[in-house]
């Protein structure tokens, strides 16, 4: 039935499963930045079906040729049953003609496009990567290093280094220049800064809504071109430009006029003189002021627009100013080191990945040596459902008497003795309650100061003729002369 009303049935059909996929994506757990990355490219591809499918669908809606009012009146009308056999008829006559056509269900393209994107197939990685160059890493860091280049060869503006212009690269009242701001090499420059940085955009954010973001920006820029209150360009959205040294055919302005006398006689001029005559024989005055207002409002626009899309990338630029200052750190050797190692950490991903699976462990088990729980056996035959608490530990619980008695040499238990200010020996071993280890400790120490070592009357010295005496005997003796 290829009519109207099922056209429309089927772009609500569609329009609805593109939803549920969108769904099936976000409720997906990405572990990595890369895996969230493409989970968002995913989820804007069908955004942009469905915007596609909703305009088809208003269309059809409108119904602008009146085909689809006209469709439902012959099905409303008497002779509805007529008009069902007819095109029963006729969806007989097609399959009859085409015994063998397949026919694929709608929903087995979403089915089949959850299960590709779910396991990374299809070459998304590839796509993803194609996106990107080495240097932007995923869209985790800006990759400038032309921009700069080309921000260098800009007349009259500081040469600032690679990491000062990731910082600098959008304070248009500092950075650059007036005089500068009218050359076709700033505007083109201004362009391509605007191109790269909504393109990093769109790859590293595609679900970012750019229309808010540019609809924002140009009331603030209508606002305060008007009131003559935007940053840089304050003089010429007020007009107060001097006149006479301003070169009307350049688009440029003056600050001697010693300079602008020597520019008046120079070739470019001339030509661009020659053209301006040209438009002022078929314009009038107020479009010449109209045309000069545009280009500056256009430059403005762009540098704003600039600075709104830095605003929204504040926390990619910051981790690129990092990552720049580490790696100029870094040796010739250590910078080919770490590209080694990142490209055996993307393969070990990949592979983890392939491998991973949801272990199924409602029991709770301990894992083993390969990452799965140990058999319930086991688990029995060692005791390890058993607590065994220690007050010393910090009422720490240890599952199964294995643990338990490898713990009194472990770090945990020889801190507790030790704030509780009694040695760790062996005395001790099964004690886990603080009382019951002061009073072992009280005890032991009784039992050890009957036979402390008293130096005066066990330490023994001997004469010349052989004598033995204990200490304080002997140095008696020697204080009277005796020995």
């Amino acid at each position: 039935m290829n009519n109207l009303i099922e056209r429309q049935r089927g772009l609500h059909e569609e329009i609805e499963r593109l939803e549920q996929a969108i769904v099936d994506q976000f409720m997906q757990d990405p572990k990595t930045h890369r895996d969230r990355l493409r989970n968002e490219h995913v989820v804007d591809k069908f955004l942009t079906r469905i915007s596609d499918k909703s305009i088809d669908l208003n269309d059809l809606y409108e119904d602008k040729d009146g085909l689809r009012q006209s469709e439902i009146e012959t099905l409303s009308a008497s002779t509805e049953f007529s008009e069902f056999y007819e095109r029963l008829r006729v969806i007989k006559d097609h399959h009859r003609k085409y015994p063998n056509e397949p026919v694929e269900p709608p929903e087995m393209e979403f089915i089949h496009m959850n299960q590709i994107h779910g396991n990374g197939e299809d070459g998304e990685e590839d796509e993803l990567e194609k996106k990107f160059s080495g240097e932007e890493s995923y869209g985790r860091y800006l990759d400038m290093n032309s921009l700069h280049g080309k921000y260098i060869n800009l007349k009259d503006v500081k040469k600032l280094e690679y990491l000062q212009y990731l910082s600098d690269f959008d304070d248009f009242a500092n950075a650059y220049p007036k005089s500068m701001k009218t050359s076709p090499e700033y505007k083109e420059y201004l362009n391509d800064l605007s191109e790269y940085l909504y393109s990093f955009f769109r790859r590293a954010k595609p679900l970012f809504d750019l229309a808010e973001l540019e609809e924002k920006a140009r009331q603030e820029l209508d606002e305060k071109w008007e009131k003559g209150q935007l940053v840089g360009w304050e003089e010429i959205g007020n007009e107060m430009l001097d006149p006479e040294l301003y070169c009307q055919a350049c688009q440029k302005q003056f600050t001697k006029k010693t300079v602008y006398d020597a520019h008046l006689t120079g070739k470019k001029h001339r030509k661009n003189a020659e053209k301006l005559n040209n438009e002022q024989s078929t314009t009038n005055g107020d479009s010449e002021n109209n045309t000069k207002q545009d280009r500056r409002k256009e430059l403005a626009w762009k540098e704003l627009l600039i600075t709104k899309y830095a605003e929204g990338l504040s926390d990619v630029r910051e981790e690129t100013k990092a990552n720049v200052e580490r790696k100029q750190a870094l040796t010739d050797k250590e910078r080919t080191l770490e590209q080694d190692l990142e490209e055996i950490e993307l393969a070990e991903q990949d592979s983890d990945d392939d491998e991973e699976d949801r272990i199924y462990n409602p029991l709770k088990l301990p894992l083993g040596w390969d990452g799965k729980p140990i058999p319930y056996w086991l688990y029995k035959l060692h005791g390890l459902g058993v607590e065994y608490p220690c007050e010393i530990c910090g009422n720490y619980v240890y599952m199964g008497r294995k643990a338990f008695d490898k713990h009194f040499q472990e770090w945990r238990h020889a801190h507790g003795m030790r704030c509780l200010g009694i040695p760790n020996t062996r005395h001790f071993h099964e004690i886990t309650k603080i009382d019951d280890a002061f009073s072992l400790y009280g005890k032991l120490k009784k039992e050890n100061a009957q036979e402390d070592f008293v130096p005066d009357s066990m330490e023994e010295y001997e004469d010349d003729e052989g004598n033995v005496f204990n200490r304080k005997t002997y140095e008696d003796l020697r204080r009277q002369g005796i020995i």
